[in-house]
C-alpha cells in the first residue's frame, strides 16, 4: 500500500491558538506524519522552522525540515486574544482551500483547527453555523454527522445544538434512521471496521423501563431498529444510558449512538478529554478536528494542550490510509 498524501490543515482563527498547535503538532510528529499548514506563514509564533512552499508537491520533502506552510493571503500580524475582522476571509479561504486539495486528491485527508464562528460571521459574512455545514456546502453532501471519538470510546449524537426541552419533538424516526446509516456505514469504509457493532441510548432514564418512565424507547427508538436489524445491522439496545459507558460495556461496541448532546459528550470527554478529536461523518473525504475551541484567553502564551490535535491528525492519517 502506498503511503497517502500529506494531511490538508486548515489555519483556523489566527488570533486564537491554532498556530501554535500547528507548531506543536509538526514538534510532536516530525516527517512521521507529514501535514501542510495552510495559513500566512507570518501568523505562526516562530517556535519552529516553517518552510514556504510554492507548490503542495513539495510537502513530502518539505515535512523533514520544518512545519510545511502552503502561503495565503491574509493581512495583518496577529493578534492573540483578538480576531481581526480582515482576516476572517482568508480564515474561511484557507478550510476551501483545505477541501479542494483533498478533492483534487493532492491531500488524503483534512483537519481543520478552531475557528471563531462569531469572528468570521462580523468580519466576512459566514453565514454557516460551523465548520460542519460549511464544509457539507462545499462537499455537496445531503447529511452529515458529528462524531467524537478516542481510542476508548467513539459517540454519535442524533440531536445536537439544541435546547433539552426540544429534544423529544427533533428525535424523529427520520433522524434517527438517518444518523446510524451514516454512522454504520462510515465505521465500515473510514475505520475500517467491516461488521460494526452499534449500541443505543435510550432517551428516558433506565431507557422508559417498560414505558413507565417515557414511551419514546417504544414508539420511537425500538421499531427504528428493528427496521434495520432485518437489514443486516448489529444494533444494542436502546440501553440505559447511565450503564453503557464503563469499560466492560465498551467491550461491547464499535461506537454508541445516543439521543442528545450531553448524553453523548459526557462520557468521552470524561474518558478522553484531551485527546478526543471530532470526525465529521457522511462527507466524500475525511475530516477531522480537535474537541475544542479557539482558547482566546490563553492564546500567545505557551499554554496550549497540542495533545487533541495531534490525535486528530492522527487518525486523519489512519482513515486515509497511513500508519500512526
Amino acid at each position: 500500500m502506498s503511503t497517502p498524501a500529506p494531511i490538508a490543515l486548515s489555519c483556523g482563527e489566527p488570533s486564537g491558538i491554532a498556530p501554535e498547535l500547528a507548531e506543536s503538532a509538526w514538534h510532536a510528529l516530525g516527517a512521521s506524519l507529514p501535514f501542510v499548514y495552510i495559513g500566512a506563514p507570518a501568523h505562526l509564533p516562530g517556535t519552529v522552522p516553517h518552510v514556504v512552499l510554492s507548490s503542495i508537491d513539495e510537502a513530502a520533502d518539505a515535512v523533514h525540515d520544518g512545519l510545511p506552510v502552503l502561503p495565503l493571503d491574509i493581512p495583518g500580524p496577529r493578534v492573540p486574544g483578538v480576531p481581526q475582522p480582515a482576516q476572517a476571509a482568508g480564515v474561511i479561504d484557507s478550510i476551501a482551500r483545505g477541501v479542494s486539495l483533498v478533492q483534487e486528491g493532492a491531500c488524503s485527508a483534512l483537519c481543520t483547527l478552531p475557528i471563531s464562528k462569531q469572528a468570521l460571521a462580523e468580519g466576512a459574512g459566514f453565514a454557516y453555523p460551523g465548520h460542519t455545514e460549511y464544509l457539507a456546502a462545499l462537499a455537496g453532501a445531503d447529511e452529515v454527522v458529528m462524531m467524537l471519538a478516542s481510542d476508548a470510546l467513539r459517540v454519535v449524537p442524533v440531536t445536537i445544538h439544541i435546547a433539552l426541552a426540544d429534544v423529544p419533538a427533533a428525535l424523529t424516526p427520520q433522524l434517527l434512521e438517518k444518523r446510524l446509516r451514516i454512522t454504520r456505514d462510515a465505521l465500515i469504509t473510514q475505520f475500517g471496521i467491516p461488521a460494526p457493532r452499534i449500541a443505543i441510548a435510550g432517551l428516558n432514564p433506565h431507557a422508559g423501563e417498560g414505558g413507565r418512565m417515557g414511551r419514546e424507547e417504544i414508539t420511537l427508538i425500538v421499531p427504528v431498529l428493528d427496521k434495520l436489524r432485518a437489514e443486516g445491522f448489529d444494533l444494542i439496545g436502546p440501553l440505559p444510558a447511565d450503564t453503557m459507558f464503563h469499560a466492560k460495556a465498551r467491550a461491547g461496541y464499535d461506537a454508541a449512538v445516543c439521543m442528545y448532546h450531553d448524553q453523548a459528550l459526557i462520557p468521552i470527554k470524561t474518558l478522553a478529554f484531551d485527546s478526543g478529536v471530532n470526525v465529521t461523518l457522511g462527507l466524500p473525504f475525511v475530516r477531522t478536528s480537535p474537541d475544542h475551541g479557539t482558547a482566546f484567553g490563553i492564546s500567545g502564551q505557551g499554554l496550549a494542550d497540542p495533545s487533541s490535535t495531534i490525535e486528530a491528525l492522527k487518525m486523519a492519517w489512519r482513515m486515509a490510509g497511513g500508519k500512526a
